[in-house]
């Protein structure tokens, strides 16, 4: 199950058994002549049936390519190839940064005031300072150690609000981390795993955003000949101009597996997707459906990914310019994944949502701990907090369907936790259609904007839209017949 455990406060979550739970099994798919060996790399078969674009560029695949000609088949039976997701991605069994004894969650929440903070912040980014400044004039390090220790007006709102949710995060956190260690979930030992993050090739960074800029080459489409949908079907192969022009839909009960400029993909049953940046949204308004839950992760604007340049980045205006009114259903539930910085938090609460005529309800939060029950990061640290913001609201409107829709569902509560260990690939949120479903009726449509992933039921938005569905962040498990 993907909820370890669900307790007042919220719940623990793993994130890697939901992943798993996706059923990323290839039907009808032929076995490679001489069996598939447990626990092989992903990328040592190929798929005859792969739906292919771009395919001129050679596949990243190192295993020879096989057909139907040279299938095995077992008793009449066509081999069926499992994948999960590789485990070493969640093997984080220590913090990234130690806390002090005094300030591990197991030793419970002290009464800590905001002066004492900003204290202790300050003595953390001076210390910070001293071992960055090795090699620099004494002058130099004094002058960054001093700049380092002066809030900015970011910094103190920042250090406000982490006061007022400090005890909260703390606390629940500490009751969901205790039932994990009781279950045997999470253990204060970790074996280390051999493969590492590290091993993953680098042909993974495979250009998705690039892709979507290429797109824009192709010539224009006639809309009343053009479908809305290309549907992903056994045997055939879709040109590259339906699957970055059209909403792709795997309606299947199995695994699909694409192949874009060479690079495979895994799309999970029942789940569909467009690849396009924000200046190709038609195809979505084009798919015709309108949907109850809708989850929101904007590429915000920050200091650090102005400059890492790690994605491009939207500004305040043109996250407004996203068409959620068009896109969501009466009373449709809409979440949005914050930063800490309270910039972005007024935004959603005050101009983004009434915007969009959402009404804000909630305000979650999503707490990183490692495998053995530790914050990821010092609760107190100043500039990066072990936790995310998720702003949940509701789209107003007609007051009757939204009684309708809200019979037999529990109403959000104001605050809850979701803890869980994170994903050492970057920004690949826990999936939130477990916690949700208390709260929404049951086969509701839902998707998801700026998604870097798919999940049955779900349709899924994004430049990067098929980011960690890349088949090397996968393993071949079995052969079964």
């Amino acid at each position: 199950m993907s909820i370890v455990h669900r307790l007042a406060v919220g719940w623990l979550v793993d994130h890697l058994s939901f992943i798993n739970q996706c059923g990323y099994e290839i039907c009808d798919s032929f076995a490679q002549p001489g069996g598939v060996t447990p626990n092989a790399s992903a990328t040592s078969t190929e798929d005859c049936h792969s739906i292919s674009a771009f395919a001129t560029t050679p596949s990243s695949s190192n295993g020879p390519s096989y057909c139907p000609g040279n299938a095995i088949e077992t008793e009449g039976k066509r081999a069926k190839l499992r994948y999960v997701f590789r485990e070493e991605f969640f093997d984080v069994s220590k913090p990234h940064i130690a806390a002090a004894p005094e300030e591990q969650l197991c030793q419970g929440c002290p009464e800590v005031s905001l002066t004492e903070i900003k204290a202790n912040s300050s003595r953390e980014e001076y210390q910070e300072g001293a071992k960055s400044d090795t090699g620099d004039s004494l002058a130099t390090a004094r002058k960054k150690r001093k700049r380092k220790c002066v809030f900015n007006q970011g910094e103190l709102d920042a250090l406000e609000y982490h006061s007022k949710v400090r005890k909260l995060i703390w606390e629940g956190t500490l009751d969901l981390v205790q039932e994990g260690l009781k279950s045997g979930f999470l253990h204060r030992m970790t074996a280390k795993l051999s493969c590492r993050k590290s091993d993953v090739p680098q042909h993974i960074v495979c250009g998705l955003a690039e892709l979507c800029e290429m797109a824009k080459q192709f010539p224009a489409v006639n809309e009343s000949d053009h479908q809305a949908v290309c549907v992903l079907e056994e045997e055939t192969s879709s040109a590259e101009q339906d699957l970055l022009s059209s909403v792709v839909e795997n309606s299947s009960n199995c695994a699909k597996r694409i192949v874009l400029m060479g690079q495979k993909y895994l799309v999970p049953p029942r789940s569909s997707f467009l690849l396009s940046d924000i200046s190709c949204l038609q195809p979505l308004l084009n798919y015709k459906k309108k949907y109850d839950v809708i989850v929101i992760d904007p590429p915000w604007e920050n200091k650090s990914v102005k400059r890492s340049n790690r994605y491009s980045y939207l500004s305040s205006w043109q996250i407004k310019q996203i068409p959620v009114p068009a896109l969501a259903a009466p009373n449709c539930l809409v979440v949005t994944w914050v930063t800490n910085r309270q910039k972005h938090l007024r935004f959603v609460k005050d101009e983004l949502y009434p915007h969009w005529s959402v009404k804000t309800l909630a305000e979650w939060h999503w707490v990183k701990i490692t495998t053995a029950g530790e914050f990821v990061l010092p609760l107190d640290s100043l500039h990066k907090k072990p936790y995310e913001v998720l702003i949940l609201g509701r789209v107003q409107g007609n007051v009757k369907e939204a009684l309708r829709k809200s019979e037999g569902v529990l109403p959000i509560p104001e605050h809850q936790l979701i803890v869980s260990i994170p994903c050492s690939l970057h920004s690949h949120k826990p999936p939130l259609a477990a916690v949700l479903a208390e709260f929404i009726r049951p086969d509701v449509e839902c998707l998801e904007l700026f998604a870097r992933n798919l999940q049955p039921g779900w349709t899924s938005w994004g430049n990067e839209v098929l980011k960690f569905q890349h088949i090397d962040y996968f393993t071949l498990l079995e052969n079964e017949n």
